[in-house]
C-alpha cells in the first residue's frame, strides 16, 4: 500500500518528545551545576525551561496525531531531523551562559558534539565553566546512543516497521536476527552503552582522574567523540589513563551487535566474524609500523613509542579524536597512514563513524571477484560475508556509499580551498568531520582547531558533519523531489 501524505503532525509530535528527552538530558547538566558551577544555574535552567517548554507545546498540540504504521519517509524525515532540531536547542547552554558569543560557533561545537566528531571551535577549554564542560561532553554521549533514544522515544508508536529506524542510521549489511525482539535488542543495546560507561568511569577513577573529569572522558570515550576537559587532551594525563582510554576506544568501535551476541552465548559468532578480524588486524599492524617509524626515526623510548602509536591509531580508526602527541610532526609514512585510517572508520553498527571497515571488507572481495570472472568468464563468484552471500542490490549500494562519501570530502575540499583555506586544512577538515574523527590536518591538526576558519566554512563542515553522522542517504534522499510526491 502506498502512502498517500507524509503525516506532519506525527512528525511535529515525535520532535516535540525529542526536545522533551533533550530538556532531561539539560536537567542532568542543571544537577552539576548546582554542584560546581553555581553562578551558572540561571542560564543552563533558562536552557532547560525553553527545550522542554517548546517540546511540551510541540507534543501537546500533535496529540494524537499518530498511525498504526510508520512509512520510510517518515523515518527518514524524523530521524533528520531530530539532529538538526536537537543540535540547535543544545547551543542554549553555550549561548546563555556567553560560552560562545558566536551563534555559528555555538551550532558547530553542538552538532560537533551530538555527531561525535569531536572538532572544536574553543581556543580555551579549561576556561570553560564546569556546567558547559559536562553539557559538551554529555552531548556525544547523546548523539553516541542517539537512535536507541529515538527508537524509545517511538516505540509506543512503531511496532512492526521499528527496525527501519535502526536501519536508517546503524550500518547494516547484513540483517542477521540476534533477538526474536526488536524492543529486547534495544534494552540490551543501552544496558551495553551504559555498562560500558560505567566501568571505563570506574577504571579512570583507579587512574587519579577525578570523578567529574572521569565520567567526561567516559562520554566522549564510548561514544568515540573526543572532546576533552583539558586543553592538550588526553596528553595532560598519566600513561594508565591513556591506556584505559585506548582499551575503551577500541571497544567501543566494535559492533554493539556482537555484545549482544556475546550476551547470547553465541560466542562462535563472534570470532568469526570477518569485519572483527579484519578491524582489529588493521590496528595491529598499522600500530606495529608506526611503533617502529616512532621507536627507530624518531628515537623516542619503546613503552613511549607503542603508547602514543597504538593511541593515534585507535583514536583515529574509532573516530574517537583524542590525541597525545600531534602526529603532524611523524614521518611522512605514519602520517599517511593516519589519513588512510581515517578513510577506513569503525566497524558497523558501532559508535565510531567514517566508511567503516565493512564497506571497505565487501569492496575489497567485489573487487577480487571481478578479477576472477575475467580470468574465468564463465566461473560463478559468489561475494560472501561471513559465510553468507551478499546481494548484487547491496553490493551497489556499499559501492555507491563509498563513492558518494569520497565525492562529498572531494566537493567539500574545493569549497574550503575557494574560500582562500589552504589545500591540506581544506581537505583535513572536511575528511575529519565526514567522518567523524575530530583533528585534522595542517591548521586544523592535533595542536589546533576550527575557530580561524571563515564563517561559511564552519557552516559547510556543520552540514558534513550531519551528512556523515547519518551516513549520507538518510538525509541526502529528503531533498530529491520525488520524495515529496505522493
Amino acid at each position: 500500500m502506498r502512502q498517500k501524505k507524509i503525516n506532519t503532525n506525527f512528525i511535529i509530535h515525535v520532535t516535540g518528545l525529542i526536545l522533551i528527552i533533550e530538556a532531561f538530558f539539560i536537567l542532568l547538566d542543571l544537577i552539576i551545576t548546582l554542584f560546581l558551577d553555581t553562578k551558572n544555574i540561571v542560564p543552563i535552567s533558562e536552557a532547560m525551561f525553553i527545550t522542554f517548554f517548546i517540546g511540551f507545546v510541540l507534543y501537546f498540540i500533535t496529540k494524537g496525531s499518530h498511525h498504526d504504521k510508520i512509512y520510510n519517509k517518515e523515518v527518514f524525515l524524523i530521524v533528520s531531523l531530530a539532529w538538526v532540531v536537537m543540535s540547535m536547542f543544545g547551543t542554549l547552554p553555550y549561548l546563555l551562559t556567553h560560552s560562545i558569543s558566536s551563534i555559528t560557533d555555538a551550532v558547530f561545537e553542538t552538532i560537533s558534539g551530538f555527531t561525535t566528531t569531536g572538532a572544536s571551535v574553543v581556543t580555551d577549554i579549561e576556561a570553560l565553566p564546569k556546567s558547559v564542560l559536562f553539557w559538551r561532553s554529555e552531548t556525544h554521549w547523546i548523539g553516541g546512543i542517539g537512535i536507541i533514544v529515538l527508537f524509545v522515544a517511538l516505540f509506543r508508536f512503531i511496532k512492526k516497521d521499528s527496525v527501519h529506524l535502526l536501519g536508517s542510521e546503524f550500518s547494516n549489511v547484513t540483517k542477521e536476527k540476534i533477538l526474536p525482539k526488536v524492543s529486547k535488542i534495544t534494552k540490551t543495546l543501552i544496558t551495553v552503552y551504559f555498562s560500558l560507561t560505567a566501568i571505563e568511569v570506574i577504571f579512570l577513577l583507579f587512574g587519579g582522574m577525578s570523578l567529574f573529569d572521569s565520567v567526561c572522558h567516559a562520554f566522549a570515550t564510548i561514544a568515540t567523540g573526543g572532546f576533552s576537559t583539558k586543553n592538550d587532551s588526553i596528553h595532560a594525563f598519566s600513561p594508565y589513563i591513556q591506556y584505559v582510554i585506548i582499551v575503551f576506544m577500541f571497544l567501543s568501535g566494535i559492533n554493539f551487535n556482537l555484545y549482544i551476541l556475546g550476551l547470547a552465548h553465541k560466542t562462535k559468532s563472534i570470532f568469526k566474524n570477518e569485519e572483527l578480524r579484519l578491524y582489529i588486524s588493521i590496528i595491529v599492524v598499522v600500530g606495529a609500523i608506526i611503533t617502529g617509524a616512532l621507536y627507530f626515526k624518531m628515537k623516542l623510548p619503546f613503552e613511549e613509542a607503542f603508547r602514543e602509536a597504538y593511541f593515534q591509531v585507535v583514536s583515529i580508526i574509532t573516530a574517537t579524536g583524542f590525541v597525545t602527541v600531534d602526529y603532524l610532526k611523524w614521518p611522512s609514512y605514519a602520517l599517511l597512514l593516519i589519513v588512510v585510517l581515517m578513510f577506513t572508520g569503525a566497524s558497523s553498527s558501532s559508535t565510531g563513524g567514517g566508511i567503516k571497515v565493512i564497506r571497505h571488507l565487501i569492496t575489497f572481495k567485489y573487487i577480487k571477484s571481478i578479477y576472477k570472472r575475467m580470468l574465468h568468464p564463465h566461473l560463478v563468484v559468489p561475494v560472501r560475508y561471513n559465510g553468507k552471500p551478499i546481494s548484487s542490490n547491496k553490493i551497489r549500494e556499499i559501492l555507491t556509499f563509498v563513492f558518494m562519501y569520497i565525492l562529498i570530502v572531494a566537493v567539500g575540499s574545493l569549497a574550503l580551498i575557494s574560500m582562500k583555506v589552504d589545500p591540506e586544512t581544506s581537505f583535513g577538515s572536511v575528511l575529519t568531520c565526514m567522518g567523524g574523527i575530530g583533528p585534522g590536518l595542517n591548521a586544523t591538526g592535533p595542536v589546533s582547531n576550527f575557530f580561524l576558519l571563515p564563517v561559511a566554512a564552519k557552516v559547510i563542515l556543520s552540514i558534513v558533519m550531519i551528512f556523515g553522522r547519518l551516513e549520507i542517504y538518510t538525509i541526502l534522499i529528503i531533498f530529491i523531489p520525488s520524495f515529496w510526491k505522493k
